[in-house]
Parts: structure tokens; sequence; C-alpha cells
């Protein structure tokens, strides 16, 4: 019996509801991201999409913004962010932030 995907759309909607949190960034400004192994250090090589994503990403990640915002806001599917989020989180340059604390706080 073919149930038309809805075993996989089940399972995306699941997944990317475990993961849409609040992301803020770590560092005030532009994080460098050639030292971390995140930007090709080479300029004569072309930036690739993901890299443009990513950008976009760390310039809505201010904790004011969930995942599926700033998917929403780049024109993306959120899933394409859980690898940026992956790399991002390994190069402790993202935390995940509880929206409620900071607008109590008012940042």
């Amino acid at each position: 019996m073919d149930y038309g995907g809805g075993y996989d759309k089940i399972k995306k909607s699941i997944e990317l509801l475990e993961n849409n949190f609040y992301y803020k960034m770590n560092v005030i400004c532009e994080p460098q991201l050639g030292k971390r192994g995140l930007y090709r250090t080479l300029t004569n090589q072309p930036r690739s999409d993901m890299l443009k994503i990513m950008m976009h990403f760390i310039a809505y990640a201010d904790g004011t913004n969930d995942l599926i915002d700033i998917a929403d806001i780049i024109g993306i599917q959120a899933e394409e962010l859980f690898e940026i989020i992956d790399k991002l989180e390994k190069a402790d340059l993202i935390q995940i932030v509880n929206y409620n604390t900071l607008e109590k706080n008012n940042v």
C-alpha cells in the first residue's frame, strides 16, 4: 500500500519541530568565518550557495527569530538550515536562547 510519502512528511515535520529554536550569535560583529574553516579563504573561489545562506542565517540569528522565521525570511526550506546550524554550533558561533527570557530582559 502506498501512503504517498506520508511517513516521510511526518518524520520531516517532527524533525523540524525538534529543531525549531531561537538562535542568537555569540559574536557582536560579523564572525571570522575563515579562521573557523567556514569560509573559503581564497578570494578567487566563488562563494557557494551554502555560504550565502549561512550569511543570511547569521544576519537574522539575533534571538528574536526562530528557525522557521529565518527560513521564511530567507526564502528557503527550514531543513536546509540544519547543516548550517550544526557547523555554527560546532564553531561556537551560535547558541539556542529562550525567547521569553529575552523579552523580559529587553534584549
